[in-house]
């Protein structure tokens, strides 16, 4: 008897909560600090160039970091990584609401929640690569990957409900307590691999070109996306909105993104291959979003919001799904070097935009988002053309 029964293929919640409350956690500190930018900015003293590089920052922490958190991970385990990575974004948190007193030491905390960022998504995709069958793998995949749009909700909720009634270092202390609380709610032991059906061979690992291929086209991808999360709000304003409006719409765009990146992976499961080709239409769709963020018009940046989030940055649970397949014998390695790429894009996306948007116009900042995404769409392409040529088969069920 080779065939999975069905409680093999029953999904396990407790270890998908588990995971995307780690990857949440982890760039929690980086949202919040882009989600409150008004407050925050107000109270410190710096403009949009500083707030992005602030955000860009705690990227390229966990850019240079990626690599080495996804052989430790490899190492020590899913459980130990999660541990390690919910107390390092609770002390970043915890510090900021506490001795955030310029921009210096912003930046100073925020660079440590880079490292626990770096760390909670190698570890997170290492536990549902072990863990759960693969029949439900891509839909826990688009679970877990629901956390970015997940923290960038928090922080659009904490504009009204928090930053506005009590401060905004109050967000951030919530958020350590969060953080704290799950260091204890993570499992001590490791569980046993999901086993494998008999009779099937792994395919070979992702070679060094693809993964760097992709590495580049998830960078381009975040540092088109990344910017959502940090600028809506302030873009928002700008253009007429409400501060509350502004904070309910990053909310939304944030919720439907949520949804996006859970269907996707949910369809993914039922899938042979085809997955990167579904990551590039998303991000030409995408394209449009940031079109209509760039006209100023506050129906169009409403409109724009929601197309940018759900197809901008709707796409990322299905791209690691499909790293994920391409190396099934090193996740949590091959997704660090993609992992790589990720935070850097989402460390230049903050940067470049900032600098843009205070230097010439937000307009042309958005529209930037825009050609990034185009470069994005081209890399993945690429990438999944090496992977089909390694394969020697058209589809491979691997992209």
């Amino acid at each position: 008897m080779t065939e999975a029964g069905p409680s093999e293929e029953r999904l396990d919640l407790r270890t998908v909560a588990v995971a995307i409350t780690v990857a949440t956690l982890g760039v929690l500190p980086a949202f919040l600090t882009g989600g409150m930018a008004v407050q925050v900015s107000e109270e410190l003293g710096f403009g949009a160039a500083q707030l992005g590089l602030a955000v860009a920052l705690f990227f390229f922490a966990a850019a240079l970091s990626a690599v080495f958190m996804g052989r430790v991970v490899e190492r020590v385990g899913s459980h130990a990584g999660m541990r390690l990575a919910a107390a390092s974004s609770a002390l970043s948190m915890l510090g900021i609401a506490a001795f955030a007193s310029s921009w210096g030491v912003l930046v100073a905390f925020l660079a440590l929640g880079g490292f626990a960022n770096s760390m909670s998504h190698p570890a997170a995709n290492l536990s549902l690569a072990r863990e759960v069958p693969a029949g439900r793998q891509g839909l826990s995949f688009g679970i877990k990957q629901a956390s970015i749009p997940a923290a960038t909700l928090l922080a659009g909720l904490a504009v009204p409900f928090v930053a506005v009634t009590l401060g905004w270092r109050w967000a951030f202390v919530f958020g350590a307590v969060i953080a704290a609380a799950f260091v204890f709610l993570v499992p001590r032991e490791e569980h046993p691999v999901v086993p494998k059906p008999e009779g099937k061979s792994a395919p070979p690992d992702a070679k060094t070109g693809s993964l760097v291929l992709l590495a580049l086209g998830i960078g381009l991808g975040s540092t088109a996306a990344t910017p959502l999360g940090s600028f809506v709000v302030s873009w928002a304003v700008e253009s007429g909105i409400r501060v509350e409006t502004a904070g309910f719409l990053l909310a939304a765009g944030s919720a439907l993104s949520i949804l996006v990146r859970v269907v996707s992976g949910h369809l993914a499961d039922g899938m042979s291959g085809g997955r990167l080709r579904i990551v590039a239409a998303m991000l030409v769709c995408g394209v449009g979003g940031f079109g209509l963020l760039a006209t100023g018009l506050p129906i169009a940046i409403v409109l724009g919001t929601l197309l940018a989030f759900a197809a901008g940055w709707g796409w990322p649970g299905l791209f690691n799904f499909a790293v994920v397949k391409s190396s099934p014998s090193a996740p949590a390695a091959a997704t660090g070097v993609t992992q790589t790429g990720a935070s850097a894009g989402a460390a230049c996306g903050p940067l470049v935009f900032g600098f843009v948007a205070e230097g010439v116009s937000f307009g042309v900042a958005w529209t930037l988002c825009g050609v990034f995404a185009l470069a994005a769409t081209a890399a993945i392409l690429a990438a999944r053309g090496r992977l089909l040529a390694g394969t020697g088969k058209p589809a491979g069920g691997r992209s």
